[in-house]
């Protein structure tokens, strides 16, 4: 649908087969949105901009944590190294507080595990582009952009650019050790977007993916499946051409 022009216009589209599909859609999200905020606070009085809120939150997030978490257990499964290191910081938690719970006080300490899934949001990349809407004219590099003009961001070739990472096709988490990336600009690593308009779940997307990535790395050590060929499909989500298999052992 992005490549033909004809149906850019709403009205036009919305008359396809496709069109009447996807608004039939939407107005079901947006009944679901608008239940949670009506049982919610009654002094809301932007109810358009919160129910836009309350879709990202259900939404939007459902589908780019899922891919994020499926690429990342896979590139942990490619290396052993970093596989253990988690389990060992996994084990070494649990251990010292007598329980089998991964709660919210314990997240920061998934350090080694952070990494890993900040690594895996560059490399593989969840969300490959955004889309933006100028304001006002504005000029970047000697070119003049104006008012209402849409850009499109690519994510994935800002992370998989070698003048801003080292190595950018090799998974090394180790690149964002403090140490590591205390020079590197703010914008050279933007999974959930940047700035006033950045992505308002960020913080729970990176907590569901540590609550279980960390369950299942407690209680299982993944391989890559041979049989199993990955390829990359990029699209508005970035997902696997054939699935993504991967050999279960349970831990002892």
């Amino acid at each position: 649908m992005l490549r033909n022009p004809v149906l850019f216009p709403d009205f036009i589209f919305y008359l396809t087969k496709t069109g009447k599909e996807f608004r039939k859609a939407c107005d079901y999200v947006h009944t679901v949105a608008e239940e949670i905020i009506e049982k919610g606070e009654k002094h809301w009085i932007n109810s358009l901009e919160i129910r836009n809120e309350v879709d990202t939150f259900l939404f939007e997030g459902h589908d780019t944590t899922t891919s994020s978490m499926c690429w990342t257990l896979y590139s942990i499964s490619q290396h052993p190294k970093w596989q253990t290191k988690i389990q060992e910081e996994i084990d070494h938690l649990l251990k010292a507080k007598k329980s089998s719970e991964i709660e919210s006080e314990d997240l920061p300490k998934l350090e080694s595990l952070t990494l890993c899934i900040k690594e895996g949001m560059r490399l593989h990349c969840p969300v490959g582009f955004i889309s933006r809407v100028t304001t006002k004219e504005m000029v970047i590099d000697g070119v003049t952009i104006p008012a209402n003009t849409t850009l499109a961001l690519q994510i994935y070739n800002l992370h998989h650019n070698d003048t801003v990472w080292e190595n950018p096709h090799e998974f090394m988490p180790e690149r964002f050790l403090p140490e590591n990336s205390a020079d590197r600009d703010s914008y050279a690593f933007i999974p959930f977007s940047a700035g006033p308009r950045n992505c308002i779940g960020r913080h729970f997307a990176m907590n569901e993916q540590k609550v279980v990535l960390a369950r299942l790395l407690q209680k299982f050590t993944f391989q890559p499946d041979p049989d199993c060929l990955v390829k990359k499909k990029i699209g508005v989500v970035m997902r696997a051409e054939n699935g993504i298999k991967l050999l279960a052992h349970p831990r002892s």
